[in-house]
């Protein structure tokens, strides 16, 4: 597999606003920010998608830190923290949107439409597809 653009940011061949870098994960400002200071954090290895991830917690770890830090640094009011997986994911490597918030700030609910079940008995059998899928 070809290099993708964050595997050239975490070698140091790309440019970026790098705000953290350890042996698990590098994050840097986002080029396109829906907010300014909205961070991605990427794991240092190369995987696509979360199921791809071997070991979560670390990972998660600087993704909380980052969060916390987005908070403090820039004084805001929260965080929307969010990632895709295959589908919308701009870059085909795992990566952790981390986007200051403040109350008034024009960012509304999530960002695609809502739906509901037909009946409890519709709900039921989804949740029990996955819940098989669990094992």
């Amino acid at each position: 597999m070809s290099p993708d653009l964050f595997c050239e940011i975490v070698a140091g061949e790309r440019p970026a606003h790098v705000v953290g870098s350890d042996d698990v994960a590098v994050s840097f400002l986002d080029a396109r920010p829906v907010f300014k200071g909205h961070v991605l954090v990427v794991p240092r290895a190369h995987v696509e998608t979360l199921s791809d991830l071997a070991d979560v917690g670390p990972f998660f770890e600087r993704v909380r830190a980052m969060a916390r830090a987005v908070e403090e640094g820039l004084q805001a009011g929260g965080t929307f923290v969010a990632m895709n997986n295959r589908v919308s994911q701009s870059v085909p490597h795992l990566h952790v949107h981390v986007v200051p918030r403040t109350k008034k700030d024009g960012l509304r609910g999530f960002f695609w439409p809502r739906t509901t079940y037909d009946s409890d008995e519709e709900a039921a059998s989804y949740a029990a597809l996955i819940a098989e899928a669990l094992g």
